[in-house]
C-alpha cells in the first residue's frame, strides 16, 4: 500500500462510522461506474443479501475483535 493510500486509509477510519459507510458505498459506486467491481455478480448478491439483513435487524454484528480472536 502505497504511503497516500495509507494516509488516506487512516483519515477514513478516523471517520464516525456512519461516515466510513456513506465513504465505501461511494467508492464502490464509483467502481463500479467504470465497470471495475472488484467482485463478481455472485459476491455482491451475498453483500446485498447480508446487508438487508443486517438492515432489518434478523442478524447481530459480531465486533471485529471477537471475530479475530475466534479465527486465531
Amino acid at each position: 500500500m502505497s504511503q497516500g493510500v495509507s494516509q488516506l486509509l487512516q483519515a477514513a477510519l478516523a471517520l464516525p462510522e456512519e461516515e466510513q459507510l456513506q465513504l465505501v458505498a461511494a467508492l464502490l459506486a464509483a467502481v463500479d461506474e467504470r465497470g471495475l467491481r472488484p467482485f463478481d455478480d455472485s459476491w455482491l448478491e451475498e453483500i446485498q443479501r447480508r446487508s438487508a439483513e443486517y438492515d432489518s435487524g434478523s442478524v447481530q454484528p459480531i465486533p471485529w475483535t471477537e471475530v479475530k480472536e475466534g479465527a486465531r
